[in-house]
């Protein structure tokens, strides 16, 4: 059973068994493994503790069990090991935003959420400490010719994307062939929206209002390769990027663009891809 396999039958796992004193040891043993290894694999692979995803679950499992109405608000806390009510309706605020009285009483409506989806990526061992890989490169300068547009994470970015993409697609040759980049820059602090400019790397003249020829300066980046939605690795990446700062001893570099977002061939966004995340070049014997 490879890393990812363990992660997500111990998803399963923990879903199966809400209801039962879930704790990194009683679920490590499931899979015999260590402890202390099986809590380092976790974190690295969902990018949350184990405690905080079992908490999590347990909340969303409450969702269900609240709009269904066959439980009182103090069942459903002992039913899910929350020991106490008061407990139980703290972590529902903090989680949702409301107390669960108000989902009771039908004055909010919430939907709960299936298993997350295991995010797949190369990961390795750095000291004992499971980690992303991760690869301190330029990002070479590059002239990309594209289209203009804004997305929101917190929305349905990908689709814009993609009709995006389909329109600039619509508007060159054919025969165009080759990587793609997703360029997204200008994000304001506590903001969701960005700037992107979605192309290929040519000098093509392109009549629209949308439509722009950029230089990308060359950067120095900490590189990460993913599989899947952005939007659906936004809090893995948020913590491989975290944990990666730490363990490197790297600095953010402070530039207007905040990620590249590299493919490989511009027909084909479901493929893996890179992540380009620009970082302050320090000298090289400071890098672990």
């Amino acid at each position: 059973m490879d890393h990812y396999e363990v992660i997500e039958r111990a998803l399963v796992h923990i879903e199966d068994n809400l209801d039962q004193p879930l704790s990194v040891e009683s679920v490590a043993d499931s899979f015999n493994m260590s402890k202390y290894y099986f809590h380092r694999l976790f974190t690295a692979v969902t990018g949350s503790s184990l405690n905080n995803y079992i908490l999590s679950r347990r909340l969303n499992a409450s969702v269900a069990l609240i709009q269904s109405g066959g439980c009182s608000l103090t069942d459903i806390a002992y039913q899910l090991n929350f020991g106490a009510q008061s407990s139980f309706t703290r972590a529902f605020k903090r989680q949702f935003g409301i107390a669960p009285s108000a989902l009771k009483a039908q004055d909010a409506d919430i939907s709960p959420v299936p298993i997350p989806p295991v995010v797949k990526r190369p990961l390795k061992n750095i000291n004992g400490d499971v980690v992303t890989d991760f690869t301190l490169t330029e990002f070479v300068s590059i002239r990309v010719t594209g289209i203009a547009f804004e997305v929101d994470l917190a929305e349905d970015y990908k689709t814009q994307i993609r009709s995006h993409s389909a329109q600039l697609l619509q508007a060159i040759d054919t025969t165009v062939k080759g990587p793609c980049y997703v360029i997204y820059s200008n994000c304001q602090p506590d903001s969701t929206r960005f700037k992107v400019l979605f192309g290929i790397p040519a000098d093509l003249r392109l009549d629209g209002p949308f439509y722009f020829t950029i230089d990308v300066p060359q950067l120095f980046c900490a590189r990460f390769q993913y599989s899947g939605d952005l939007l659906v690795i936004g809090d893995v990446l948020k913590t491989d990027y975290a944990r990666f700062l730490k363990i490197s001893r790297q600095e953010t570099e402070d530039s207007h663009i905040e990620l590249i977002q590299a493919f490989d061939d511009v027909h084909n966004l479901q493929s893996a891809y890179h992540i380009y995340a620009p970082v302050k070049k320090l000298p090289i014997d400071s890098v672990s």
